[in-house]
């Protein structure tokens, strides 16, 4: 027999992660210690999606899975962003995880990147929904009773209008052409309170709609907060939706 495989998940406390969690879950090759997040430092919210760190605690709690947080300056550079994630999974190996598991659909460059630093540290990635058809996944994720509301969208792709909505065959349909049906390019990102890994749902309220734009890095880097290498995401403003838990 194979021996169980320690592995930590890295959860945005989104659609993608929770069905990759769901799917990572029925496999019996890994046992899943920690759920790790990288949490926006001057404001305690979950880097790029916004959401308050109370919010992830209850995701973590109803699913079950210790949470492992990761304290991130705002908008740093790589070189930050790399020495706090070496410094957490060396913390992390000492306890025998060897895997880190992603949600990632099909950026290559980002999978490349994740992968190389793994390997620094003899940590393997694995990732469960790789290459399906985003279309697949998102009418999955909604069969499966999963629910998710949109708590950020770049005004590149979306307007005001799509965030703070549950994500439904109607949300599904009235997203243009050019947007990626699990926002894959970055065009939103999402809070998922409800589903089949959660023992209850997530209970909250939702607060004030703002308006936020970033400042370029002032180096060459890949912006991996954004899981996109284009650092034209930063000409073009985000719209966030505030969660407030009840």
């Amino acid at each position: 027999m194979t021996a169980v495989k320690k592995a930590l998940f890295n959860w945005s406390s989104g659609k993608d992660s929770a069905l990759t969690l769901y799917k990572i879950l029925q496999n019996p090759d890994f046992k899943i210690e920690y759920l790790l997040t990288s949490i926006n430092q001057q404001y305690q919210r979950i880097s790029m999606h916004g959401v308050r760190v109370e919010l992830l605690e209850a995701q973590s709690e109803s699913i079950g899975i210790p949470l492992k947080i990761m304290q991130i300056p705002e908008m740093p550079t790589m070189e930050v962003y790399e020495k706090v994630m070496t410094e957490t999974l060396t913390e992390l190996k000492n306890e025998g995880i060897t895997h880190s598991v992603f949600g990632d659909i099909f950026l290559e460059d980002l999978r490349k990147y994740r992968e190389e630093q793994l390997a620094k540290l003899d940590f393997k990635g694995v990732f469960p929904i790789w290459k399906i058809p985003t279309k697949e996944l998102i009418q999955e994720f909604i069969s499966l009773g999963f629910k998710t509301i949109v708590v950020c969208v770049n005004e590149r792709y979306l307007d005001k209008s799509f965030v703070g909505r549950n994500i439904d065959q109607d949300f599904i349909n009235d997203l243009p052409e050019n947007v990626d049906v699990c926002g894959e390019n970055g065009e939103f990102h999402t809070f998922t309170f409800d589903g089949p890994i959660f023992s209850k749902p997530i209970d909250f309220e939702i607060g004030e709609i703002v308006y936020r734009k970033y400042e370029s890095p002032k180096q060459d880097s890949s912006n991996e907060a954004c899981d996109t290498s284009q650092n034209e995401v930063f000409d073009y403003g985000f719209w966030y939706c505030d969660l407030i838990k009840k």
